[in-house]
């Protein structure tokens, strides 16, 4: 048995919980990758995935296996492409994740000067909002905000992700400028929905934390869309400085002031952080682009 092999088998089986689709991604026929993985488990002693005509799902010990194994295969790659790599120029698919907002604005024209640097890399970038897993997701480097993750992972610190109410003049000579954060009931709101819900208006008052957002006239995960609306003037916006800046320098919005202060979350300290698999720091590509843009993304926002 290619017992190799079949532990891959069996972590796509387990990934997509599906035989078909596992066969597939290896162009092998099912009934060859079934056969592999039952040799397997018959070679283990244990059953590490429970079969029926709809699903396929671990049991219990191919749970506790696979979560095992796949640590395994991660470092056996990790070390094969260090190896084969080793002193060469940084070559190969480089797979990135990164948040729409700060992809579209700050990532992609820094990565068209990196990949000017390092033509031999091939860039292969994914904006979305959902978090994502570097290893489950076959991804090299993810860029995303909040706080610096409780995973095994390397999280370096970019930049500051600190939200900003504003509107447009235009909005505030029609509604007038709020003062408080009580004023805000009498005001409208557009709101940045992420993968955790909507960024909802909160302020210490009274000695507790309160949610004080307007009334909602428009949700989306589309930061764009509520910018350009706020800008017409149709209601008070809390994105990050980073995005609204363009926005600001030009005078299209004006920060909406109040006391006490607004926030997205009781929590200090949003910031933007770039996470790698330090084991994989050693590959040229990820490295030549984890150190350029540890370089480059702090001196956009010095």
């Amino acid at each position: 048995m290619d017992q190799l092999r079949a532990i891959k088998y069996f972590v796509k089986v387990a990934e997509t919980s599906s035989f078909s689709r596992a066969a597939e991604h290896f162009q092998v026929p099912p009934s060859s990758l079934s056969r592999r993985v039952a040799d397997l488990e018959a070679h283990l002693g244990a059953t590490l995935l429970s079969r029926s005509t709809r699903v396929v799902r671990l049991t219990e010990i191919g749970q506790r296996y696979y979560r095992d194994i796949v640590d395994v295969l991660l470092q056996l790659d990790a070390t094969h492409e260090a190896v084969s790599l080793y002193q060469t120029d940084p070559m190969g698919r480089l797979r990135i994740s990164a948040m729409v907002g700060f992809g579209e604005q700050i990532l992609l024209p820094l990565m068209d000067r990196f990949n000017r640097l390092y033509p031999e890399v091939e860039l292969d970038i994914t904006l979305s909002d959902e978090l994502s897993v570097l290893d489950r997701d076959d991804v090299d480097i993810a860029i995303r905000g909040g706080y610096a993750p409780d995973a095994r992972v390397i999280a370096i610190k970019l930049m500051n992700n600190d939200f900003m109410a504003v509107a447009s003049p235009a909005y505030l000579a029609r509604f007038g400028t709020p003062t408080h954060p009580r004023d805000l009931k009498q005001h409208r709101g557009l709101y940045f929905r992420t993968p955790q819900g909507p960024t909802r208006w909160i302020c210490e008052l009274d000695g507790r934390w309160q949610d004080v957002s307007a009334p909602g006239v428009a949700t989306s995960n589309a930061g764009r869309w509520l910018l350009d609306r706020a800008v017409r003037g149709e209601g008070i916006l809390m994105l990050p400085d980073w995005v609204l800046k363009p926005y600001l320098d030009s005078g299209d919005l004006v920060p909406v002031v109040v006391s006490p202060g607004l926030r997205v979350t009781t929590e200090p300290g949003l910031a933007i952080y770039l996470l790698y698999q330090k084991r994989r720091y050693q590959v040229p590509k990820i490295r030549a682009a984890v150190d350029f843009l540890v370089s480059e993304v702090p001196l956009l926002h010095a």
